[in-house]
């Protein structure tokens, strides 16, 4: 049995399954004709999350189209995971009691690659129907600069050269919608649903940084930089739905139910994939309502809420700064240095459990804003007994330590500024924060609790970080000046670690983490009961 179209129309077969309550055919000829929604970025989130939200709303008669699902980065998720099976997705929800949810998503009308797609894509950006694209590309997507901040060399020549050829992905964008502009006049939202603070911010200025300089060199106009700036919006959102990468064990599921050609595969630029998705069901995206040409009803359940800039933003800064995010991060670190696989069964472990809840209740919450959507005790319960804990859910500390440099300003650093700014807190009290950053030191040895050499995950400040510690070994004991040209880098912590009495601590910390194999065991005990 393969999943394709044809398949799906024998019931009895895909017993078990939910299946699309209409025909994904007739939805995907009304989105040709008028489309809605495009996407660009077609990973394991998108498929499950927004590709069920609009799902649900065809079934309930919400909408008559569907998504149209673009690939700016590797075609091959699109060649050889999409149109293989008609557009279609297999989501699997792993429940915390072992149970799965299994649902045939069939809400993508069309999908197509940048590379070989573009016109196909400009053509849909100039519909006068189109009211939103949204974007999970993840946060480097919309970066135009280097590690060493300097303009990359296609955007720099996009910059130059002006709207027409543009190679590079944002001015490509910036292009379409001038483009859009001239034969419909009609605005739009650009929609970023990426994990990352401020999202839909970071895709307005990489938007109008591109388009000042072409306005300014005169490759466009004075109204062309207006339409950009202020008819076409650019809405923030918060995210929240682990989704781990494919797993073996939800293969076999799906291969024992008589599905062919069910096997996650690694694409040539490296992505991890497969024709069905896996993922736990809680789910949240919080949308600010800001669509100038209109919208679906998107908070027609399945997660989504739809409010204020400002709501938005502080759900956003509870998740990241607080609930989450800082939890996931720390188990992250300790769970590669202590060997652990699964973050679940680090929910298992005595000291990461009783780090991660008392960073979360005694450092956190004292501090965190209540963005009067959700509730942030709930919210980080739920983290800490249902979703962290979950013995079914396939993720792996090694997943979530990607790119940890990126990370740690807004998921620590925020929490710091808090209590800097508090007249009755003081950040030099903080134990379990300074803690998890002195793991990170730690981990950048490459080397584990046992001695052993370890594999650090993907990271574009890595190398760079790695060689301040260049020559630190096990048993070794350091000197704040030793890693003050780590300490001081505030991109990395987003405070002066110096000046808010934590430098110190971290260094005492980091002293203790490599005093030997074992070491990692024995300071986590010692500091967090």
């Amino acid at each position: 049995m393969k999943l394709s179209l044809e398949s799906i129309k024998n019931k009895e077969a895909w017993a078990g399954f939910k299946l699309p309550a209409y025909d994904p055919a007739e939805i995907a000829a009304n989105t040709k004709e008028n489309p809605q929604w495009m996407h660009f970025g077609s990973g394991n989130i998108f498929r499950i999350f927004p590709g069920s939200v609009c799902q649900a709303l065809i079934e309930a008669g919400k909408m008559n189209t569907g998504i149209i699902c673009c690939e700016s980065y590797d075609d091959e998720v699109v060649t050889k995971c999409l149109r293989p099976y008609d557009n279609l997705t297999i989501g699997v929800t792993l429940n915390a009691d072992g149970t799965m949810s299994k649902e045939v998503i069939g809400s993508l009308a069309e999908s197509l690659t940048l590379l070989y797609d573009y016109d196909r894509i400009a053509e849909i950006m100039k519909a006068p129907s189109l009211q939103m694209v949204s974007f999970t590309i993840t946060e480097k997507g919309y970066s135009l600069r280097n590690a060493k901040n300097e303009l990359v060399p296609p955007v720099l020549a996009d910059m130059e050269n002006g709207p027409v050829g543009c190679k590079s992905f944002m001015a490509q964008l910036a292009s379409m919608l001038l483009d859009r502009q001239a034969a419909c006049g009609k605005p739009v939202a650009l929609v970023s649903m990426d994990n990352c603070s401020h999202n839909g911010e970071k895709l307005q200025m990489a938007i109008l940084e591109i388009a000042k300089c072409w306005l300014e060199g005169g490759k466009i106009t004075e109204d062309q930089y207006k339409y950009l700036a202020e008819e076409v919006q650019y809405p923030w959102t918060m995210i929240d739905k682990i989704t781990p990468r494919p797993h073996p064990m939800v293969e076999e599921m799906l291969t024992n139910d008589g599905l062919e050609d069910m096997a996650p595969f690694v694409t040539t630029k490296n992505t991890f994939t497969a024709p069905y998705v896996n993922a736990e069901g809680p789910q949240y995206l919080v949308m600010e309502d800001l669509f100038p040409n209109g919208r679906p009803e998107l908070d027609f359940g399945r997660g989504v809420t739809l409010t204020t800039r400002d709501k938005v933003n502080a759900v956003e800064t509870m998740k990241v700064t607080t609930c989450l995010n800082p939890l996931h991060t720390a188990l992250a670190v300790y769970g590669c240095l202590l060997g652990h696989t699964l973050i679940s069964a680090e929910m298992s472990d005595d000291e990461l459990k009783t780090l991660v809840t008392r960073m979360a209740y005694e450092e956190g919450m004292p501090v965190v804003v209540h963005p009067g959507i959700l509730d942030p005790k709930e919210f980080v319960n739920e983290v800490l007994t249902v979703r962290f804990p979950n013995p079914f859910m396939p993720d792996a500390p090694q997943r979530i330590a990607t790119d940890t440099s990126q990370k740690l300003g807004i998921r620590y650093g925020e929490t710091i500024k808090s209590y800097i700014k508090a007249e009755d807190k003081d950040p030099a009290t903080l134990k379990f924060i300074p803690l998890v950053q002195a793991g990170w030191l730690r981990y950048l040895l490459a080397v584990d609790d046992e001695g052993n050499a370890m594999e650090c995950s993907a990271d574009p400040l890595l190398a760079a970080s790695q060689e301040k510690l260049a020559g630190i070994k096990l048993g070794d004991t350091v000197d704040v000046e030793k890693l003050r040209p780590i300490l001081s880098e505030t991109r990395i912590w987003n405070v002066d670690l110096f000046e808010c009495g934590l430098a110190d601590k971290i260094v005492g910390y980091f002293n203790e983490l490599i005093a030997g194999p074992g070491a990692v065991r024995a300071t986590l005990k010692k500091y967090v009961h």
